[in-house]
This record gives C-alpha cells, sequence and structure tokens, in this order.
C-alpha cells in the first residue's frame, strides 16, 4: 500500500462532480478522484479551519465514533470496479480491535482528514491512473 495525501481539491460550482488529487507521499505519483459537491465541501471547509456552528454530517459521524471511545485509524482506498473507487474506514475501538468499514472514498477522506488519519491506496490502483487523466 502507498500512502498518499491530499494535494489539491477543485471545486467548480456549475458542475456536479468535483475533483481530489491525492499525491504519493514519498513520490510523484497522483491519483484523481471525482466526488460530489458536497463532499467536497466538506473536506474544502476544514482543511481551511471553518467550524460550522453545528455540527455537519461528517463531523457528527466523527464526534460519534470519537464518542464510543474509538478512534479512526487509517482510510485505504483497496479497489477499482467499473470506474469506481471503493474505499474502507478502519476504527480502532477502545479495546485495541480493528473494525474495517466499506465507504466511499469521498466520505472517508473527509473523517481522515478530522480524525488527521493517514489515507493509503493500494499500489496497483494508483499504478492503473495515469497522471493524464486529472481533468
Amino acid at each position: 500500500m502507498i500512502e498518499v495525501e491530499l494535494n489539491k481539491i477543485v471545486i467548480d460550482e456549475k458542475r456536479h462532480d468535483q475533483l481530489i488529487v491525492l499525491k504519493e507521499k514519498n513520490g510523484s505519483r497522483l491519483l484523481p478522484i471525482v466526488i460530489g459537491i458536497n463532499e467536497a465541501s466538506a473536506i474544502k471547509l476544514k482543511i481551511s479551519g471553518f467550524n460550522p456552528p453545528r455540527p455537519m454530517t461528517h463531523d457528527l459521524l466523527f464526534a460519534t465514533i470519537e464518542n464510543l471511545q474509538a478512534h479512526i485509524d487509517k482510510v485505504i482506498i483497496d479497489s477499482l470496479k467499473d470506474n469506481t473507487f471503493h474505499a474502507k474506514l478502519v476504527i480502532k475501538t477502545q479495546d485495541g480491535q480493528s473494525r474495517v468499514i466499506d465507504a466511499r472514498p469521498s466520505d472517508s477522506i473527509a473523517l481522515a482528514v478530522r480524525a488527521h488519519a493517514p489515507i493509503f491506496v493500494e499500489d496497483e490502483i494508483i499504478s492503473k491512473v495515469e497522471p493524464s487523466d486529472e481533468k
């Protein structure tokens, strides 16, 4: 698995789909992922330091996980099927057990940003996607 970090968010309010770009942490490979405007906005608001007066959906889920005395250990983008990326949230419980939950990459990244959790991509996925695929 390759550790990646959020490199860029491209928001075009005229389009329904937005783009985030993940970059290999110790390398140069890029992984562009098309996501919805709501998820892109949730990620951008958090990294810009904006704190809404009431919790938004990703804030609520993050607070719920923490209030259950668990934490988001990592996010893994583990497959690409029919041009759709799939991800897993790895949550550690208070007794040290890991729970793996199927999730969309966009939601997973929005939670990883809140938890300061690392994001990983299976090597074969990042190897399949050429940087020229970025729009």
